[in-house]
């Protein structure tokens, strides 16, 4: 795959005007209250996941609308204390899958929380039961998840996932065996751009991370996305659009309300991004363009790092990524040094 987009340099100055409503934080701030109107509902129960050094929790708990959504919950065996904790989203098609799935986080010793994405999970099987047991689906859409309500923002698809990504942090600080000071949240694709909106409307949802790890983040800038990229899921919105033409207005607009970029802006803890130079899924402008806005609402931005693979698609840097966030997680969480007196 060619390079196709800006050059480095010029990604690396990339700050584009993103439509963003006047009503963005009161339109956030009345689908969380909405969901907290719900109470938690959260359910534990130990599962068997057929290895020896971790334990595993079927989780459950009330998402957007009371939905019931499943989560698993990861320990090293015999935890007993809280420990920090990595929340992880997926990607486009996955979920939570099997109990053995996905437990990397657990074997670095931390708590692991891995979000099963409602109405997804046909790439990874397994025990993935979330429904997007919704009547705002809206009256048509093309197949997949990208056009599911897209005409009003309160009936989009990726209100209730963004709502239930926030759902799953509060979760998280209920649980005992989670220190909720110390919380990260991460996830690849479509679950590096549920990491940004989860970094995005924490702030305002009374939950402090202590990072934000998205990789080749999906679901930024979908107005330059949808110009770059001819591959799905992006292509949905396309094919959508290419025949319902009279409802591009209410579909972009809908769209500013769920971009990256402006969840982006509203992030308070560190970030440690990725992207891949010849991505034809998520175009490297737009990880840059959440990216270069990160923090940028809060008047003091948090620190902010980007890996960049000059030669990798949508891939990323795959295993050289998860080790660089081995090596952030672990400087993140690490204890603060005792204070040396002075003589």
């Amino acid at each position: 795959m060619p390079l196709t987009d800006l050059s480095l340099t010029e990604l690396r100055a990339y700050r584009p005007d993103v439509d963003e409503p006047e009503d963005f934080d009161a339109f956030w701030a009345r689908s969380i209250a909405e969901a907290r109107r719900n109470d938690l509902d959260v359910r534990l129960v130990p599962v068997a996941n057929k290895l020896a050094l971790i334990d595993t929790f079927d989780l459950s708990f009330a998402g957007y609308g009371g939905t019931p959504v499943r989560a698993w919950l990861h320990v090293p065996a015999g935890t007993r204390t809280p420990l920090p904790t990595v929340v992880q989203y997926h990607g486009y098609s996955w979920g939570r899958g099997f109990p053995h799935s996905s437990t990397l986080w657990a074997q670095a010793g931390y708590a692991h929380l891995v979000l099963d994405t409602r109405g997804q999970g046909w790439a990874v099987g397994g025990d993935s039961v979330t429904a997007d047991a919704s009547t705002d689906a809206g009256a048509s859409h093309t197949p997949g998840f990208m056009t599911a309500g897209i005409t009003d923002p309160d009936t989009y698809y990726y209100r209730r996932v963004y709502v239930d990504a926030v759902r799953l942090l509060e979760v998280a600080q209920s649980l005992d065996v989670v220190d909720p000071d110390r919380l990260v949240v991460t996830g690849a694709s479509q679950g590096g751009g549920l990491a940004i909106a989860a970094a995005g409307l924490a702030p305002a949802a009374g939950i402090r991370l202590l990072g934000a790890a998205p990789d080749v983040p999906f679901l930024c800038h979908f107005t330059r996305a949808l110009e770059l990229s001819a591959s799905r899921p992006y292509a949905e919105i396309v094919e959508y659009l290419a025949g319902w033409r009279h409802h591009a207005a209410a579909a972009y607009r809908t769209l500013s309300y769920i971009d990256g970029v402006n969840l982006a802006r509203r992030a308070e803890a560190p970030a440690l991004f990725s992207v891949g130079l010849m991505d034809p899924v998520c175009p490297p402008s737009t990880v840059f363009a959440a990216f270069n806005h990160w923090g940028g609402r809060t008047g003091s931005p948090a620190p902010a790092d980007i890996a960049v693979y000059p030669h990798n698609e949508h891939e990323g840097g795959a295993h050289y990524q998860l080790d660089a966030q081995l090596d952030w997680f672990a400087s993140l969480f690490a204890p603060p040094r005792p204070r040396t007196a002075r003589r």
